[in-house]
């Protein structure tokens, strides 16, 4: 309960493969960078998510630890999730028609029969 992890990532499923590859990314990175490194250096380097979410109709993805690398892999995740569908994984495009999402044009067209 001290961090907003508790309510899971806020996010649909078609940005699944994104973050898995995010996480993945990071911890392989962490691994790598702190090989030498003293327990505590290893603690500061590594990623804890506090908050996984969209927000505006892209990816957001809060954490603590880790360094500008880090920052890097995590600021191309938030603006790749603006090309591929929140819900079906698929290239996608960000509208902005009341809530801001990026969507798919099947999925868009779903949303919008419903």
């Amino acid at each position: 309960m001290d961090t907003c992890m508790a309510w899971g990532f806020e996010c649909g499923d078609g940005w699944f493969d994104l973050l898995d590859t995010l996480c993945s990314e990071i911890q392989r990175y962490v691994d790598w960078k702190s090989k030498d490194f003293s327990q505590e250096e290893k603690e500061s380097l590594q990623v804890i998510a506090s908050q996984v979410k969209e927000k505006f109709g892209t990816l957001r993805f809060y954490y603590y630890g880790g360094d500008e690398a880090i920052g890097g892999m995590v600021d191309l995740a938030e603006a790749l999730s603006a090309k591929i569908c929140e819900d079906c994984g698929f290239p996608g495009k960000l509208r902005s028609s009341g809530w801001h999402r990026t969507v798919c044009d099947s999925c868009e067209g779903k949303r919008k029969n419903f």
